[in-house]
């Protein structure tokens, strides 16, 4: 079943909803959508689970507002999806950039209707370089992108999907995700990108009350491995579940161990 729910007038964000059972609602990453967890939607309901996948506001078949892409809007559009669904008591799995909206929303919003949270290869509580975190993206790096998605978005998009991947991938593989990338709205691209370099999301991840569980590749070169120590320090109670052969896209990269994690740590 797919349907749209309006979160502000003129906006409204596309949802894809699949199979019966426990509701998990996932959001996506940047530059992608909801079809990055095609492999995960496509085994979880014969387990009984209800998979909720949402495009956020700019990417797949979402509005795309010239506005608004804080994460503390795009946490609002999180709480609109919860409500309007009617959950109370929902998994919140959220991915790269869908990690920082879910630990907003969970800081934000008290976690409210959750309880459960999956981060994967999760930006949290930030991606760039800190007086005491010298392992992220340069803020001159980040800059650098963004200027070129304002030149050349194409070739912006293709040197940061290369990133992605501690094992490239096959061809076909990559041209599918190089597509999913280039369907985003050039404007949530660069938007986004200012988000990402800008705000961090310590304090949220303090107040996360709900069980979390933290899956992160050892060779992430987008959210480095480290911050896996930061959260796990950070969030009361977190499990970190560590991916020796992936980079940035776990969801894909060690699908079996990846899914057969996402399984078990939705059955505690």
């Amino acid at each position: 079943m797919n349907y749209y729910v309006d979160v502000e007038p003129g906006v409204s964000l596309y949802v894809e909803d699949t199979g019966v059972g426990q509701p998990i609602l996932f959001v996506h990453g940047y530059p992608l959508d909801h079809r990055m967890y095609e492999y995960q939607v496509n085994q979880l309901p014969k387990y009984g689970y209800r998979c909720i996948q949402l495009d956020l506001r700019g990417f797949g078949k979402s509005d795309s507002p010239w506005e608004s892409y804080s994460l503390d809007r795009m946490a609002d559009d999180v709480r609109y999806i919860i409500d309007t669904l009617g959950f109370k008591e929902i998994t919140l799995a959220a991915f790269s950039m869908g990690g920082s909206v879910a630990a907003r929303y969970m800081g934000r919003h008290a976690g409210h209707g959750v309880n459960k949270l999956l981060l994967f290869a999760a930006a949290a509580p930030y991606i760039t370089k800190q007086p005491d975190f010298p392992q992220g993206m340069s803020v001159e790096g980040l800059d650098a992108l963004i200027a070129l998605a304002n030149r050349d978005r194409p070739q912006m998009l293709q040197e940061f999907g290369k990133l992605f991947f501690h094992n490239e991938p096959t061809p076909a593989f990559r041209q599918w995700f190089d597509s999913v990338q280039l369907d985003q709205s050039p404007r949530a691209i660069i938007a986004c990108g200012h988000t990402l370099r800008d705000e961090n999301v310590l304090a949220d991840l303090k107040r996360i009350k709900v069980p979390a569980y933290i899956f992160h590749g050892v060779y992430d070169r987008i959210c480095p491995f480290e911050l896996t120590i930061i959260m796990k320090d950070t969030i009361p109670n977190s499990v970190l579940l560590r991916f020796d052969n992936s980079g940035h896209a776990i969801f894909y990269e060690e699908l079996d161990l990846f899914n057969a994690c996402l399984l078990e740590a939705l059955k505690h």
